[in-house]
């Protein structure tokens, strides 16, 4: 492998409604090859669907590995993911799968075999934290599959020549607007809420209490955001009101 001694990867998942519908993506990039994954799961969570991610990317990337002295390169956006990998499973695994409050870890039938196929990597792994949603190329693709996949739309794989990718995943530089919405997204979370609108099937109504709309988006295809005053809850009713394609 020349340039080609590193292996990429990044991998997501979503789910719509957390629990509900769920898919995964990742980007496996060897050398000359690249390869997509993605899958769905009828009633799942976000932190299973990033966990599955990583696993069937691992374990893909396991193939292309030729010598132990390949690194392993993944990125994803789910602190979850990198801090029990790289944190928390060592306790976890000490105290036979128990949490310090001596509860029983949750997806621990996934973080097993992706802690074990980590082992096998012998320390060739570096997990990279990215901001999603952020423009960052490989990681808006592997969003957009699991995405798709949540809605259970079909999805095309690409499996073939790194030369005929058209994604630049060793390009991890953002767009600095789209860092500064979600900056914005992050501050709006913290005030108080005017009301709260859904937007379920093209049908689109308005809570005045979060539990509202989270009962009739919970494990469903659904739009959801939070107002902050009565012309900021018009501007969100009529784009939520506009059909999607």
């Amino acid at each position: 492998m020349k340039e080609k001694e590193q292996i990429i990867i990044f991998c997501d998942g979503a789910s719509k409604g957390n629990p509900g519908p769920g898919g995964w993506g990742a980007i496996i990039a060897s050398g000359s090859e690249v390869c997509e994954l993605g899958g769905y799961e009828k009633h799942t969570t976000n932190n299973r669907m990033e966990l599955m991610a990583a696993l069937e990317a691992l374990k893909v990337a396991y193939g292309f590995k030729k010598n132990s002295a390949v690194p392993v390169m993944v990125y994803t956006d789910s602190s979850y993911v990198i801090n029990g990998i790289t944190s928390w499973v060592h306790s976890w695994q000490r105290n036979n799968w128990k949490t310090k409050e001596k509860k029983e870890v949750l997806n621990q039938d996934l973080w097993k075999p992706l802690a074990d196929i980590a082992e096998d990597f012998d320390g060739s792994i570096t997990w990279q934290y990215v901001g999603g949603h952020v423009g960052i190329a490989g990681n808006e693709r592997v969003d957009a599959i699991a995405s798709e996949f949540a809605l259970g739309k079909k999805v095309y794989l690409y499996n073939g020549k790194a030369d005929g990718y058209l994604i630049d995943i060793k390009n991890i530089s953002f767009d600095s607007t789209k860092q500064k919405e979600k900056s914005d997204s992050r501050s709006r979370s913290k005030l108080k809420a005017y009301s709260y609108i859904s937007e379920v099937g093209g049908v689109v109504q308005v809570h005045k209490q979060w539990e509202e709309c989270q009962a009739r988006v919970r494990g469903k295809a659904a739009r959801y955001r939070k107002s902050l005053s009565k012309e900021d809850e018009i501007k969100i009713i009529k784009e939520f009101s506009v059909k999607k394609t």
